[in-house]
């Protein structure tokens, strides 16, 4: 098959990492696979895996009609099968773009599925939660296909002390860490009471160090919440790093993984135990106990925990991992166990060609598309017209519609 992968974008981040693991993957089991994208920092991850290239603006509408155009264009040239979107606007404007004349696919990686969907484009999610509310909602064909781990090159023998030396930390004293997007859509709550946590458990007289590596918008306020936590402790506990365009490094460097996602599944791949955080005081340790209920709803959660919420919450996470190096071990070859038999790459590629022959075998008729095609079009113009309302009013995310978590309800967690 010839397939076009198009990312929503080429920060480094979970879903757009994965589209290209993908993309390299499916490419390795004999496939046709080009990558069409703006630019930006994975696009390094492209040339090392000699995947071809098509390049669009940074700087453009979202969706593009430009962009469309240019996928419309490959679709002809090349006789693309399948275009495989990822997030919203990319799968918008593959649906303008073949018209029918090629499959498209659909993958939405985030926490949710806007409203305004094509509901006739067959779609991969990355929870059961999400896909049963996606059926409800009217999608005709909804594929569970959860975040893959390249478990050959992220493994518990990658060699971390290059990086705790290039960035001062203590190669005798237990490092935690987070590797994320700094922004403040579902991340900040954590970055910020991580932080906290550390502060406290140094101010207490335990030995232990953060690391947070990643940029974004949200970057001043986490470095004025370290410096505090720095402040308090009397020695320098928190350190920022940035981004860094291969962070397996930090991952191996670390004791203690705190994160989501993606980067909770990357982080468990390299045998680390993992407190998997969230959004008004969630933070949960994985355990054997606990795993089932991030099989069922995703590497997130809301609200309080087994030990409450906020920073005190994930302090007494914290605290019996970086005094128990025994534990640690424990939780970390259970981490990697469970990565290893559910989450691999190789496994997820396997699926993705299944859902692309499927798309390609049971196209959708042209005026069943055509009026899906509408009806996304006008929620879509709603959708702009009440963020322009909200901009006016200072009151609009930055981040897209689907930032809207959904969740296990609390009493099934």
């Amino acid at each position: 098959m010839r397939v076009l992968v198009y990312p929503h974008a080429m920060e480094i981040g979970g879903s757009q990492l994965n589209a290209l693991q993908l993309a390299a993957a499916v490419r390795d089991l004999g496939h046709d696979v080009t990558v069409v994208s703006e630019p930006g920092p994975l696009l390094e991850f492209v040339a090392r895996h000699d995947l071809p290239h098509v390049g669009i603006p940074a700087d453009r509408r979202r969706p593009s009609a430009a962009v469309a155009r240019t996928l419309s264009t490959l679709v002809s040239q090349r006789g693309v099968d399948v275009v495989h979107g990822y997030e919203w606007p990319p799968v918008l404007e593959a649906l303008a773009a073949t018209r029918g004349r090629s499959a498209v696919v659909g993958t939405v990686l985030s926490m949710s599925v806007v409203p305004f969907f094509p509901r006739t484009v067959p779609l991969l999610v990355g929870t059961e939660a999400i896909r049963a509310a996606a059926l409800e909602a009217g999608h005709e064909h909804v594929g569970l296909l959860e975040p893959p781990v390249d478990t050959e090159t992220d493994h518990p023998g990658v060699d971390g002390s290059a990086f705790r030396a290039e960035h001062g930390l203590a190669p005798d004293v237990p490092l935690v860490a987070m590797v994320c997007r700094l922004v403040p859509e579902l991340k900040l709550e954590g970055l910020l009471a991580a932080c906290d946590a550390v502060g406290e458990l140094a101010m207490a007289g335990h030995k232990v160090q953060l690391v947070i590596v990643g940029d974004g918008r949200s970057r001043a306020d986490v470095e004025r919440r370290a410096a505090r936590a720095n402040e308090r402790a009397g020695e320098r506990v928190v350190v920022l790093t940035g981004e860094i365009a291969d962070p397996r490094p930090a991952y191996a460097a670390a004791d203690v993984l705190i994160g989501m996602g993606g980067s909770a599944l990357r982080g468990m791949a390299f045998g680390k135990p993992l407190i998997v955080s969230g959004e008004r005081g969630f933070s949960e340790l994985l355990t054997p106990e606990t795993a089932p209920v991030f099989l069922r709803g995703g590497w997130y959660g809301q609200g309080p925990g087994s030990r409450g919420s906020g920073p005190a919450a994930l302090r007494d996470a914290l605290k019996p991992l970086i005094d128990a190096p025994v534990r640690r071990a424990e939780l970390g070859a259970f981490a990697r166990q469970l990565v290893e038999t559910r989450f691999s790459l190789r496994h997820a590629a396997q699926v993705l060609v299944q859902e692309y022959e499927r798309a390609v075998a049971e196209p959708v008729p042209r005026a069943r598309l055509a009026r899906d095609a509408a009806r996304s079009a006008a929620g879509l113009l709603a959708y702009k017209f009440a963020r322009r309302y909200q901009r006016i009013r200072g009151a609009v995310s930055t981040d897209d519609a689907n930032a809207t978590p959904v969740l296990i309800p609390q009493e099934r967690r």
